[in-house]
């Protein structure tokens, strides 16, 4: 059956197959006769164009072709160079233009190798079978310019495409830089400020911290020892055990504090190969791969709170540092102050005392228990002032302090500045019954929290630290609210911290229109940085329902205050309202800036930011021109100037001012 159906199959299909068949036929003969009549063309067009009569027709084909391809690949002013140099290079295809485009000008997409090839291969075009040195190509073969108007406008598409990328590249290089440095500045701001109280964070070795491979892998070894030794002390293996320890702790002494390869002794080597040799031993014997994930999670478990311990700790100390006084400005206050009440009563007066009320002269208040930053703030500002003869200075300091704040001043006078030191403590109106400060610090609540024996400080967090510092206490850092009654005489006053440097002459800011405000400050929020919700109880009903949380913040630290407006608005009264309600401590956490925000809401007037830069005393990221083109400098936060923990690229701006040669300091061990 089946041959028969073959069979039958060969019938039937010769009569469907009989065109198709002469089709195919026709096609295989014509195609070649085709391709090598035309290759015949192509080679006596190369060889010899007097052998074949018709090349002449053939070729003005080809350069049209060729022409038309290179109009579709490039642009109208390309093409029009590339069609006017035509007479020089004879018939043009495409493969005999690339060997002749510059590098600028070779066509996307196209193999390189390729064009390659093509340069290496010898054309026999007729018009090169004489080695002639062409017009506009030197003996050597090197290209030159001649002055044919195609060719100069050639020259000038190469020099402006240079000219483009150049600009392209330079552009993307200045952005790369520019998201660089704002990387690095974001970087920078998202480091905690508790952190920020480790003042050798900026060490170039702590930055690189484990930058070498010797020191890298011998911590390695450390924690797979301690993993190995666990598991041997857990199974008994004893031998095993104590092996693994003798190591661990020869590993431990070699390692030691080093930091790089270059730390490391000689002998380390040996060490970290005898250590190699007992961990693929106790590999051999203990490896589990359950047991081993295990105690390496415990391991990390037990760092991370080693972690969150030392850093509640560095939070702690950092706030500690921040409220002590140094030995050398303990000195020299008890030594001013001793020889103070040895002066006989006649030698402790200032002179010039009929300036202190003077109305048309320039009056700063400066609250200050600290000596040395209060001559500081004295001396820049007298200085820099241009005539400081207008200039008067009312200092306030405690009982303590008193008598070496006059000493000082008395030894140093400011030129011919007004000066004059009172005690806090003379202010006989400022009482209890007055002040709700006082008042509440005389309650049992506020005592328990803040002088409660065995009151826990370490672990209540740095937010409660903060917060239970002694200037708190203080009514040197409230007595700002109180600067109608403590000048009464005068119209204006500027109020100064005694953690700032004054750099520039500052009689401008009397000149500057309040429009009716109360104070004259900097303000300091950003997108969401430093708004009322940051330092008030937006949860309260009183707070929610009298500020608004997006209200931007400023700047206590130097401010100018219109003391008419100030009496006009009852500015003290308002701050006792806000303080008197506040006595559980729910409103705001302690602190004076709060119920200033909240006393002067509305009433402050912003001042151009150049009048006072803040930061120096928690941000390492203020610019330094912006710093040197400052009228007031400001080291608010806890890295003062005059601690240790003061950041060393700021303190020149305040080290300036002090006198380093002065007996006093000298005996103090007051050292720049």
């Amino acid at each position: 059956m089946a041959p028969k159906r073959g069979i039958q199959f060969v019938k039937n299909g010769s009569k469907g197959i009989h065109f198709p068949v002469l089709r195919f036929l026709l096609f295989c003969v014509l195609v070649p006769t085709v391709f090598f009549f035309g290759r015949g063309f192509h080679v006596a067009d190369q060889d010899d164009i007097s052998a074949v009569p018709n090349t002449q027709p053939i070729a003005k084909w080809r350069e049209w072709h060729a022409l038309q391809d290179l109009k579709s690949i490039f642009s109208k002013e390309v093409f029009d160079v590339i069609v006017s140099s035509t007479d020089d290079m004879g018939p043009l295809s495409l493969d005999n233009f690339r060997k002749n485009l510059s590098a600028s000008w070779r066509v996307v997409g196209l193999e390189t190798s390729n064009v390659a090839d093509e340069v290496k291969q010898p054309t026999t075009h007729v018009r090169q079978e004489k080695p002639k040195v062409k017009e506009g190509k030197s003996s050597e073969g090197l290209a030159k310019w001649t002055d044919s108007p195609a060719r100069q406008v050639r020259r000038q598409l190469i020099e402006k495409r240079r000219e483009k990328r150049a600009a392209e590249l330079v552009k993307m290089d200045n952005e790369v830089i520019v998201k660089l440095e704002n990387a690095a500045i974001d970087r920078s701001r998202s480091v905690e400020s508790a952190v920020l109280g480790k003042y050798n964070i900026w060490r170039k070795e702590v930055e690189n911290e484990n930058a070498d491979s010797s020191v890298r892998f011998m911590r390695d070894q450390i924690i797979m020892a301690r993993v190995y030794a666990s598991i041997a002390e857990m199974k008994d293996m004893l031998e095993l055990y104590q092996e693994l320890q003798f190591r661990l702790k020869e590993s431990q002494h070699a390692l030691g504090d080093a930091i790089t390869d270059s730390d490391l002794h000689h002998s380390t080597r040996e060490q970290i190969k005898a250590m190699g040799q007992v961990l693929s031993k106790a590999r051999g014997q203990l490896y589990d791969c359950k047991l081993v994930p295990v105690k390496l999670r415990a391991m990390l478990q037990t760092a991370d709170e080693q972690v969150r311990s030392l850093k509640k700790q560095s939070t702690f100390l950092s706030q500690l540092a921040a409220k002590t006084i140094p030995n050398g400005i303990h000195c020299l206050s008890m030594r001013l102050t001793i020889d103070y009440y040895l002066l006989p009563p006649e030698k402790r007066k200032f002179p010039r005392s009929e300036n202190l009320e003077n109305p048309s002269l320039y009056h700063y208040a400066l609250f200050s228990d600290n000596v040395l930053a209060a001559s500081v703030v004295v001396n820049s500002a007298v200085i820099n002032a241009k005539d400081p003869s207008k200039h008067v200075f009312h200092l306030v300091t405690d009982k303590l302090n008193f008598g070496a704040m006059n000493m000082w001043f008395l030894l140093n006078p400011p030129g011919k500045a007004t000066i004059h030191v009172e005690n806090v403590d003379d202010f006989k109106w400022l009482n209890s019954s007055y002040c709700p400060v006082l008042r509440q610090l005389e309650s049992s609540k506020m005592k328990d929290y803040y002088f409660k024996a065995g009151h826990p400080t370490l672990t209540s967090g740095a937010s409660n630290m903060k917060y239970r510092n002694p200037k708190y206490l203080s009514m040197l850092n409230h007595l700002r609210f109180y600067l109608p009654e403590v000048y009464p005489k005068l119209d204006k006053i500027l109020f100064l911290d005694d953690d700032i440097v004054v750099q520039k002459d500052l009689t401008g800011l009397w000149e500057v229109d309040l429009q009716g405000k109360v104070n004259g400050a900097v303000e300091t929020c950003g997108e969401s940085f430093h708004r009322f919700d940051k330092y008030l109880n937006f949860s309260n009903p009183h707070i929610a329902r009298n500020f608004d949380p997006n209200a931007c913040g400023w700047a206590y630290g130097m401010n100018v205050f219109d003391l008419k407006e100030w009496k006009k608005k009852d500015i003290t009264g308002i701050y006792h309202k806000w303080q008197n309600m506040n006595e559980d401590r729910v409103l705001w956490k302690l602190g004076t800036l709060p119920p200033g925000l909240m006393t002067f809401y509305g009433l402050t007037h912003p001042l151009n930011k150049s009048w006072h830069v803040l930061g120096l005393g928690y941000s390492p990221t203020v610019d330094r021109s912006v710093i040197e083109n400052a009228a007031v400098v400001h080291y608010n936060g806890n890295m003062k100037p005059w601690l240790e923990i003061a950041m060393s690229k700021y303190r020149p701006y305040w080290t300036k001012y002090v006198k380093y040669n002065h007996p006093y300091l000298k005996n103090c061990k007051l050292l720049e």
